[in-house]
C-alpha cells in the first residue's frame, strides 16, 4: 500500500509518482503508465465547483477512489490525494497489466494486449471497475496500489480529452512506453524527480 504522506502531496507530485506503481484490482494487476492531475482551482475538474454530489468522494481522505461515468459510458478512476478538502484527484489512464490478462481479455474482447488497459475507459473495463467502487479505500478490500520498484523516467504532457485548462502541462507518462493510450505531444518534457 501506498504511504499516506505521499498521497497527501501536491496532486501534480502524486500524479507523477504514480507513474511505475501497480494498481491491484482483484486477480488483475498492471503497471501504471499514465495519470492525470486535477484540483479544484482546475476548470476541468470535477472538483471545480465544490464538494457536489457528484465529485463529493475528491473532498475526502486521500487513499479514496473516485469513480465516474464519462459521457454517460465508460468507467473512469481516479486516486483522491492531498488533505482532505482539497478536491484533488489522478485519473489512471493507462496501465501495463502484469496479472489477471485472460480475464482482462474475456471483460474486454477481441484486443490486442496494448489496448487492454490503454485509456480510462478500457482500464476500468479490463479491471471491472465500476460505480461500485467509488469511495472504495485502497489496501482495504478488493483494491490497493503497490509503491513502484524502479523510478521510470516520466514525461510531462498536455492532459487530452478536455477542453477546459487543456494547456497545463498534467498529464505524466511513462518515457517510452508502448502501453499508454495516446504517445506524448510535441509539448512534452521530461519530468524531474523531486525530492
Amino acid at each position: 500500500m501506498l504511504d499516506r504522506a505521499f498521497l497527501e502531496g501536491e496532486v501534480t507530485r502524486v500524479a507523477a509518482g504514480l507513474v511505475g506503481a501497480t494498481l491491484v484490482v482483484g486477480d488483475c494487476a498492471g503497471v501504471i503508465v499514465e495519470t492525470e492531475a486535477y484540483r479544484q482551482d482546475d476548470a476541468a475538474s470535477h472538483s471545480f465547483r465544490g464538494p457536489t454530489p457528484r465529485a463529493a468522494v475528491m473532498f475526502g481522505p486521500p487513499g479514496r477512489l473516485y469513480v465516474y461515468r464519462s459521457y454517460g459510458i465508460h468507467w473512469c478512476v481516479n486516486v483522491v490525494t492531498g488533505p482532505r478538502g482539497s478536491g484533488e484527484a489522478v485519473l489512471l489512464r493507462a496501465l501495463r497489466p502484469v496479472a489477471g490478462l485472460d480475464l482482462m481479455r474475456q471483460r474486454r474482447g477481441p484486443v490486442r494486449d496494448r489496448d487492454l488497459c490503454a485509456g480510462p475507459g478500457r482500464l476500468c473495463q479490463a479491471l471491472g471497475v465500476d460505480a461500485s467502487f467509488n469511495g472504495a479505500a485502497l489496501g482495504h478490500g478488493r483494491v490497493d496500489i503497490l509503491p513502484r520498484e524502479a523510478h521510470p523516467d516520466v514525461v510531462r504532457d498536455r492532459r487530452i480529452g478536455i477542453r477546459r485548462d487543456a494547456e497545463r502541462p498534467w498529464r505524466f507518462l511513462e518515457a517510452g512506453s508502448a502501453w499508454v493510450s495516446r504517445p506524448p505531444s510535441a509539448h512534452a518534457t521530461a519530468e524531474r524527480e523531486q525530492g
